[in-house]
């Protein structure tokens, strides 16, 4: 039995988006822990800075060579209103602000700011073309589409010129991502699992997208599956990360987002992560899904204190831990073992105020991050 603590537990925060609850609790992380592990050679950034017309920029789109990040709900969130006043910038042209594009080895370009105003202007001149409405000057416009503007009109919006700073692929990743986090100036700013979605390749992205479109993960998340911030997916990766490398390799490197970074450059690469690894990962994620739900019901994944009422968000920390920790289980040993298992998890939650700690606040810490991996495991074992 842990020993009882008089001090209070850490406030369980729900992380909200566009005013609705996400059903997965904000994750405190230190300021520090995003940071990659060491300065990085300003010398090592490749920047080239050209100048396209917006029907080159779609062009590029449609024929595949820049990727608007498919799959990527977020990017299409802006309302009716905004997505007009951004067309009639264009009418009336005024310069828009410059693109950032992330150039990959096989040549790809990839948008690292400005998705959303890119995925607008695609939408709105190649399709499914939308209606313009609540124009501030342009009010003869209000209620055209693309197709229904004057020919002048549209050659002033296919001859728009748009800055564009590209980053060439000799840019080391890690370098690549700390530069996406720093201009990401949308609206609502992409989270670190948007930004390494953007980054990253085919294959990672069809990996995390099968893994979290599992029933097994549906059930154990009560339907996490297609998360509006993407939290499904990075739960997928965190998995993978320490599936794959272990936790000792984390702590040789403890940066949770150097770490995940690594990881998904390694699900891009067959060479590196064969299909048949593949499968394996994919099929013990499915058993760590199932093995969970099987122990903690509803309350997979969340905390839950002795004596609480409801049930809590999901937690990543508790994701990351219980599920590297359930995918070596079996489950004919755990419904033997299920009622010690939940009592000394539960306990655990309510009188061991390290491990709270180490699941809701600098959660990328070494020190948080090998003791909640080893509380797990005992617990698992039904220590209590």
């Amino acid at each position: 039995m842990v020993s009882e603590s008089a001090q209070q537990p850490p406030a369980v925060v729900e992380d909200v988006f566009e005013g609705q609850a996400t059903g997965v609790e904000v994750e405190q992380a230190n300021t520090d822990d995003a940071r990659i592990d060491r300065p990085w050679n300003p010398e090592s950034i490749r920047v080239t800075t050209s100048s396209f017309s917006l029907r080159n920029i779609l062009d590029q789109i449609d024929e595949g060579s820049l990727e608007l990040a498919p799959d990527f709900q977020r990017g299409q969130v802006w309302r009716a209103q905004q997505k007009s006043l951004l067309v009639e910038s264009l009418l009336l042209q005024i310069p828009l602000p410059a693109f950032y594009f992330a150039e990959d080895s096989d040549g790809v370009l990839h948008v690292v700011d400005g998705l959303q105003r890119l995925s607008t202007l695609h939408a709105f001149v190649r399709g499914p073309q939308f209606a313009l409405q609540s124009l501030e000057y342009l009010h003869d416009a209000n209620g055209r589409r693309f197709d229904d503007l004057d020919l002048v009109w549209q050659r002033r919006i296919h001859n728009t010129q748009l800055v564009v700073n590209v980053i060439d692929p000799t840019t080391p990743s890690d370098v690549m991502y700390d530069i996406f986090r720093r201009i990401n100036t949308g609206g609502t700013p992409l989270n670190a699992q948007e930004i390494r979605h953007c980054m990253s390749k085919t294959r990672s992205r069809e990996i995390l997208k099968r893994m979290t479109h599992t029933p097994e993960f549906d059930r154990a998340t009560n339907g996490l599956t297609d998360h509006i911030r993407m939290n499904d997916r990075e739960m997928a990766l965190r998995f993978a990360a320490f599936q794959i490398f272990g936790l000792d390799e984390y702590m040789r490197y403890p940066v949770m987002e150097g770490f995940l970074m690594r990881t998904t450059r390694l699900l891009d690469d067959p060479n590196d992560f064969a299909d048949n690894k593949v499968l394996e990962l994919e099929e013990a994620f499915r058993r760590a899904m199932s093995n969970t739900y099987l122990v903690f019901g509803e309350h997979a994944f969340r905390k839950w204190p002795v004596n609480a009422s409801g049930r809590r968000p999901i937690n990543r920390a508790l994701f990351e831990t219980w599920s590297i920790v359930m995918a070596k289980q079996r489950a004919d040993d755990l419904k033997t073992r299920q009622k010690e298992i939940v009592t000394a998890a539960r306990d655990r939650m309510t009188y061991d105020m390290q491990y709270l700690e180490s699941i809701t606040s600098s959660t990328a810490d070494r020190r948080r991050v090998s003791y909640r991996f080893h509380a797990a495991d005992e617990d698992a074992r039904g220590r209590s």
